[in-house]
C-alpha cells in the first residue's frame, strides 16, 4: 500500500542530499540548504510534496526538538550574565528596525498601521536558525555570539508584546482590552508554569527516567515534555509560529 507521506519524506531527503552536497561546494551553511530544499519541495516551489499539512507538522516537531537540544546548551546564570547587552543591544536592534522599516513602508504608501506591522516582521529573526549557525562555527562563547544571542533573548520576549498590539494596528478596538488582559493573564500563568516546571516537575522527572538506564524511555520522555510544556503557538494561536 502506498503512502504519501512517505513517499515525501524520500523526495525530501533526496533533494536535500543534492541541496547540502551544492551548498557545501559553494561553502554555503548547511541550515541554508535545509531552507532551500523545504522551498524548492513545498507548495510555492516544484510542489514535490502532496502531503503538506503532515509534512509541516513533522517540521515544527524537528524546530522543536532543535531548540530543545540548543536550549540545554544555556543555564539561566550563563543568561544573567548578558543581561545588559538583552536589554540594550535587543531594544536597540528592535527600535532601529521597527524605525526604519516604517519609515520606508510609509514612503511607498503604506498606512501608519500596516508600516508598523512591517517593522515588526523585519525586526525578529529566527532563533532556531541564528544559533544553529552560531554553534556550527563554534562561536557561541565569543563577544558576537554572546551579542547575538543576547538580542535573539530579548527578540522571543518582545514577540508578546507585539502580537498583543497586532489587532489595534489593524484597527480591531471592539474589546480589545478585554481580550489584552486574557492574553496577559493566560502570559503570566504559563510563565509561572514553565519556571515551575524546569526548576522542579521536569529534573524531578529526568531523574527517575534516568535511573531506569532506559535511553529509548528518556527519549519518548524528552519528546514528550518538549511538545507538553506550553510554547506561544499555544497561547496565541498560529501568530505564535511567527518567532520559527
Amino acid at each position: 500500500m502506498e503512502i504519501p507521506l512517505l513517499n515525501d519524506i524520500v523526495v525530501i531527503f533526496a533533494l536535500s542530499i543534492a541541496v547540502l552536497f551544492l551548498c557545501s561546494r559553494l561553502k554555503v551553511p548547511s541550515i541554508v540548504g535545509f531552507i532551500l530544499t523545504g522551498v524548492l519541495a513545498g507548495p510555492h516551489g516544484l510542489g514535490l510534496v502532496r502531503s503538506v499539512e503532515e509534512v509541516k507538522a513533522l517540521a515544527e516537531v524537528g524546530v522543536v526538538l532543535l531548540l530543545f537540544a540548543i536550549g540545554i546548551e544555556f543555564s539561566l546564570k550563563s543568561l544573567l550574565q548578558i543581561r545588559k547587552s538583552v536589554l540594550m543591544g535587543g531594544s536597540l536592534q528592535v527600535l532601529l528596525t521597527i524605525l526604519t522599516a516604517s519609515v520606508i513602508a510609509g514612503q511607498f504608501g503604506q498606512p501608519v498601521g500596516k508600516a508598523i506591522f512591517i517593522g515588526f516582521l523585519i525586526s525578529l529573526s529566527s532563533t532556531a536558525i541564528v544559533l544553529k549557525l552560531i554553534q556550527e562555527r563554534a562561536e557561541v562563547d565569543s563577544p558576537h555570539g554572546r551579542t547575538s544571542l543576547a538580542i535573539l533573548i530579548f527578540q522571543d520576549v518582545i514577540i508578546v508584546p507585539m502580537i498583543l498590539l497586532t489587532p489595534l494596528l489593524a484597527g480591531e478596538s471592539g474589546g480589545t482590552g478585554g481580550s489584552l488582559l486574557i492574553l496577559l493573564a493566560k502570559g503570566i500563568a504559563i510563565i509561572v508554569l514553565v519556571v515551575v516546571s524546569a526548576k522542579w516537575v521536569v529534573p524531578w522527572v529526568l531523574y527517575q527516567v534516568a535511573r531506569t538506564r532506559s535511553h529509548e524511555l528518556f527519549l519518548l520522555s524528552v519528546f514528550l515534555i518538549c511538545r507538553a510544556l506550553p510554547c506561544p503557538g499555544c497561547l496565541f494561536g498560529r501568530a505564535g509560529y511567527i518567532r520559527i
